[in-house]
């Protein structure tokens, strides 16, 4: 069911932030996943300025205030290419108007992705690898995880594979074969594995582009502390499943190369880099199968194939 509001509504929303909408850009595409709100909408106030406002979910309130409050830190700690969310005079980021739960932030328009040309434009490599390095920098003073605090991937792969032999047993025996791959070395090693705050989401649909740099990074919604190539290595796994040659194309290549010049990830962690690419299939996965998309289901599983049977191959190919 589509969620719509008429545009006196709207308006008063939009006053609580002391914005006076002038008119409702529908015409405005909204990059990122429609998922993440029940309701968006591009505004332009009165003096020409562009917002994205947007309804959530009451059932996510406090995960929608976390990332706020997060991305507020971060913003004050000088991170660029974020934008944070803005907050009313009670320095609140979610306004309850109604009994809707609403949150604003200045819009940023981009410039589109060829999705055939954009991986072997090395300079994005380079952009997306200096993103997450200044991330590392001006996360340091968020709140410090507390162990339970910390997503487990290992965990979470242990869940969906049960469900997997329960639910879906057409693709049991070659997922147990992607998991014996896995506990070969990675499975053990990876508790062991240095934590950082991450993005979460971390790809090229889920930055602004402009013509030679990043405009914002968006999609939130995942971020927290997880192991620290978490961002690197769903960024490549989410390049690669689009084109597999992309996976030692241009981009790729020099986003390797600048993350491993910054020194920001341990060697150690490096060492499982096509491991944890595959690992972190499994959440793409999870939402095929949550979906009932056999074709996707059967495309996902060419390409963990794919990356088990060219660990090498691929591994000499990075920096």
């Amino acid at each position: 069911m589509t969620t719509s509001f008429d545009a006196q509504t709207l308006k008063e929303v939009a006053r609580l932030w002391q914005v006076r909408l002038k008119k409702l850009r529908h015409d405005i595409p909204v990059q990122g996943s429609p998922e993440r709100s029940v309701f968006r909408v591009v505004l332009e106030d009165e003096i020409g300025r562009y917002f994205l406002l947007e309804q959530i979910p009451a059932n996510s309130l406090e995960r929608k205030k976390a990332i706020a409050a997060a991305l507020d830190i971060l913003s004050r700690n000088n991170l660029s290419r974020i934008q944070p969310y803005m907050a009313n005079k009670q320095g609140e980021f979610i306004i309850n108007h109604q009994n809707d739960f609403w949150q604003i932030a200045p819009f940023a328009e981009g410039i589109a992705l060829n999705r055939e040309t954009y991986i072997y434009e090395q300079w994005r490599g380079k952009a997306l690898a200096n993103f997450l390095v200044e991330l590392q920098g001006k996360a340091k003073n968020l709140l410090a995880a507390k162990a339970d605090d910390v997503f487990s991937l290992k965990h979470y792969i242990y869940k969906l594979i049960r469900e997997i032999n329960l639910y879906n047993k057409n693709i049991s025996a070659e997922i147990n074969s992607v998991a014996d791959f896995l506990e070969k070395d990675f499975m053990r090693a990876y508790e062991k594995l240095p934590v950082a705050f991450c993005h979460g989401d971390y790809h090229p649909l889920n930055v602004i582009w402009s013509d030679e740099d990043i405009k914002r990074v968006i999609d939130w919604e995942f971020s927290g502390y997880k192991s620290e190539l978490y961002d690197a290595a769903l960024l490549i796994g989410c390049v690669g499943v689009e084109d597999p040659r992309s996976l030692t194309a241009d981009l790729v290549v020099s986003f390797i190369a600048e993350m491993k010049k910054s020194g920001i990830i341990s060697k150690e962690s490096w060492k499982y880099l096509t491991e944890f690419i595959i690992a972190l299939r499994f959440a793409w996965l999870a939402e095929w199968l949550r979906r009932n998309d056999t074709e996707m289901i059967s495309l996902e599983m060419d390409y963990l194939r794919l990356l088990i049977d060219n660990k090498t191959a691929l591994e000499k190919s990075w920096p």
